[in-house]
């Protein structure tokens, strides 16, 4: 007895194709994810270096910090990413705001899986991203803060 297989390699192709092509969507999503949060980081640290630098003169190294942090927020908001302050370091070497210094600025943020829920439980699986940027403050710059 022989059986009619007509049609169906079209039925094969399709969920085959379904197979394969949810993964790799699933793997463009969360490269997509990583590769923003990863632009919107580096812009962001860089943001708050020159931020912190180009403060005007009078104004304290808290001022300057919060410049920064502002700066930083609106980079990363730029790419739909919040930012709070535990995420953001500032460290001067030697001193802040002083001739010859450089103001290193680190930023480590978490960015989540896309589509996974919160009702799996426990913590949501994330990728951890760090980026760090130093600005020279100059040698023949005039000190400014507190500093």
């Amino acid at each position: 007895m022989k059986r009619d297989e007509r049609g169906s390699a079209v039925v094969e192709f399709s969920w085959l194709a379904i197979l394969l092509m949810v993964p790799l969507l699933y793997v463009l999503l969360a490269v997509f994810d990583v590769q923003r949060a990863s632009y919107g980081a580096t812009a962001a640290t860089r943001a708050a270096g020159r931020a912190f630098i180009i403060v005007p003169v009078g104004l304290s190294e808290d001022e300057a910090r919060a410049r920064a942090f502002e700066a930083a927020r609106l980079a990363m908001k730029d790419q739909g990413m919040e930012l709070t302050s535990d995420q953001l370091a500032i460290s001067c070497n030697p001193a802040c705001l002083q001739p010859g210094s450089t103001v290193t600025v680190t930023l480590n943020t978490r960015v989540r899986l896309p589509l996974i829920p919160d009702a799996i439980g426990g913590e949501p699986p994330a990728i951890q991203l760090r980026s760090s940027h130093t600005e020279p403050y100059g040698d023949y710059r005039e000190a400014k803060g507190d500093g």
